[in-house]
Parts: C-alpha cells; sequence; structure tokens
C-alpha cells in the first residue's frame, strides 16, 4: 500500500517539474469531439379522428340541402309584387323569442327554421298593409310531422294564422274564427304534403274576406263580416304582427313577398 502511494507521489511530481534549460511548452489542446450527423427530423404524426387536424371552420362542408330544395319557383301570378326577404340576410326579419326555439339561418337563398320545442319562428320587423294584401311565399318541411308553415298575419285590427301540415301533418285551416281553430271550422281541409318539396302558400286579405292558396289550389274563401277573428291563445301570439313558426318540424322559406290588392280574388264561398 505505501510503496503504491509513493509511487504515485514521484509520477506526480515528475510531471509538475520543468527543468531550467528548457522553455515550457504549452499544453496541446484537447481533441476536437468527432462531428455528429444531427437526426433526420421526425415527421408529424398524421391527424387521428380524435385530434382532427385544425381546418378553416368557414370552408367546412355543410349538411347536404334537401331533396327537391335547387327545384326552381315557380313566377308569381300578378304584378306590384314587392320582396320581403332578401335571400341572402335576415335584415328586414327576426328570431321569434319562443322558449325553446331552434336555430334560424339563412342558407342558399333560404331561411332555415331548426326544429323547435315546441315553436321556432321569424318575425318581418318592416312595415306591413293590414288590409287589402296579399303575402307569398315558398314553404317546405324539411324534417318533422306537424305544421311547416304557420303564417301569422294581420287583418284589420286583429291578426290570425293559416296553418299548413298541422295536427299530425295533413291539416290545413284558419286560426281562429269565433274562437274556433284551424281543426274546428269550414276553413279545415286536408291534404298530403311532401318532405323536401316546396309549396307556394299565398293568402290574400281584404274587407270581409279572406282567401288563401296552396300551388294552384284554392283552400281558403271565408267571408269574415260579423266574425270575430283571433290567433289561438298561446305561444302563437309571439308571432304578430306578422311572422312565419313551425311546430316541431324543420323547414324552409323562400321568396316571401306582398302586394297591395283592391278586393277579392273571386266571388265568395257559396253559403258563407
Amino acid at each position: 500500500m505505501f510503496s503504491t502511494a509513493a509511487t504515485l507521489c514521484t509520477v506526480l511530481v515528475a510531471g509538475c517539474a520543468t527543468p531550467e534549460n528548457k522553455t515550457p511548452q504549452p499544453a496541446s489542446a484537447p481533441a476536437a469531439p468527432p462531428a455528429v450527423a444531427p437526426a433526420p427530423p421526425v415527421p408529424a404524426p398524421a391527424p387521428s379522428a380524435a385530434q382532427p387536424a385544425e381546418t378553416n371552420a368557414a370552408a367546412s362542408p355543410k349538411e347536404p340541402l334537401p331533396k327537391g330544395f335547387s327545384n326552381a319557383p315557380q313566377p308569381f301570378e300578378g304584378s306590384g309584387w314587392q320582396d320581403m326577404f332578401d335571400g341572402e340576410t335576415l335584415q328586414g326579419w327576426k328570431e321569434t323569442a319562443f322558449a325553446g326555439h331552434g336555430e334560424v339561418q339563412c342558407r342558399a337563398g333560404a331561411i332555415f327554421l331548426a326544429m323547435g320545442d315546441p315553436f321556432t319562428g321569424v318575425n318581418y320587423t318592416n312595415t306591413l298593409p293590414t288590409m287589402n294584401y296579399e303575402i307569398a311565399l315558398d314553404a317546405m318541411r324539411v324534417m318533422g310531422s306537424d305544421f311547416f308553415c304557420g303564417l301569422t298575419i294581420p287583418v284589420g285590427e286583429t291578426h290570425c294564422s293559416l296553418i299548413v301540415g298541422g295536427w299530425g301533418g295533413s291539416l290545413v285551416g284558419i286560426s281562429s274564427l269565433d274562437g274556433m281553430d284551424a281543426s274546428e271550422n269550414e276553413t279545415t281541409k286536408f291534404m298530403t304534403f311532401e318532405q323536401g318539396r316546396w309549396y307556394r302558400i299565398r293568402l290574400r286579405v281584404t274587407t270581409h274576406r279572406i282567401e288563401g292558396w296552396i300551388d294552384q289550389e284554392k283552400i281558403i274563401n271565408v267571408n269574415t263580416q260579423d266574425r270575430r277573428i283571433s290567433l289561438r291563445p298561446g305561444d302563437i301570439e309571439l308571432s304578430k304582427p306578422m311572422g312565419i313558426a313551425a311546430w316541431q318540424t324543420a323547414s324552409a322559406l323562400r321568396e316571401i313577398k306582398y302586394r297591395k290588392v283592391d278586393g277579392p280574388a273571386g266571388p265568395p264561398r257559396k253559403g258563407f
């Protein structure tokens, strides 16, 4: 043990001594470490279903339009029609404040009313005549089985609604006449409505008369003289003075127009 330590001390002293007749030489620089090639870049993992790649939401595809949506509208009969919907925005309209209403959006030239619980609708916010006028629009049932167009309009100082496709999907009529709603008065009618098909709905209000059409068929022709015209009590009253609503049904609306008229379109219904 001692001999080993002595030997180690001798080596250390010898390494530190410098002879007087020699210039000290600097210690040689340590060798540079060998070059190491950089590691190749690790490719980014492909996006998975759980972590989708970031996209521009505005460019995301939208759900398909209903069948028959692109079918061109029929021409409007007569002249003097004024647009109520610009086909692009809700300018002149607002969402009706129904509790449980669905989303309202403009898309592809139409107003879409998503299914509500129970109502979804829109109100017209511009001025509309209250007498001697006609209003028309195209409406489509997109999904659901109840009324896809509840058209509420002014009739002088009061209001009424034309219900299209209610009470299980087929009933048409005016609510209300003398307190009787669309399923109880002489305007009650049953029709078959296809999903994904446009229907031209037209309603004409003149002194002592309400007339209505679906496509070319006249479905309403009622004498309102000495009749009590009103809305069915309930949430539909939020559609005043003019609004369009759907009940537990998704619908689409387009080509909404009105014009002033000077009288009924035809003779009164026999017996009324």
